[in-house]
């Protein structure tokens, strides 16, 4: 059974940094495109990075681009998201995902049927 569980949320000043950490379970963690999503108040869903499977290729939302930084430590089946100069705008409940298929590409996790996280809550303040 698949599981994510997501950590590393909290409460900063805009400029600030935080790291995300998403754990896996359930699978090869290897073999599997993993990914972020951000949901804020009263807004959709929205993607927002995305590494290919084993790692070495990624793609990022224009919004979060040249400031998140996605990466995966495979022996430790663990998906990171950093995030640098950090803006009130980036406040939502951030979710970790896992592709159901295996072995694709950072793009498919895009719009691909995926895993969920429960979240975890990422507060900048002005």
């Amino acid at each position: 059974q698949v599981q994510l569980v997501e950590s590393g949320g909290g409460l900063v000043q805009a400029g600030d940094s935080l790291r995300l950490s998403c754990a896996a379970s359930g699978r090869t963690f290897s073999n599997y495109a993993m990914g972020w999503f951000r949901q804020a108040p009263g807004k959709e869903r929205e993607f927002v990075a995305a590494i290919n499977w084993s790692g070495g290729n990624t793609y990022y939302a224009a919004s979060v681009k040249e400031r998140f930084t996605i990466s995966r430590d495979n022996a430790k089946n663990t998906v990171f998201l950093q995030m640098n100069s950090l803006k009130p705008e980036d406040t939502a409940v951030y979710y970790c995902t896992q592709n159901v298929a295996s072995k694709s590409s950072a793009t498919t996790v895009v719009s691909g049927q995926k895993y969920w996280g429960q979240g975890t809550q990422v507060t900048v303040s002005s």
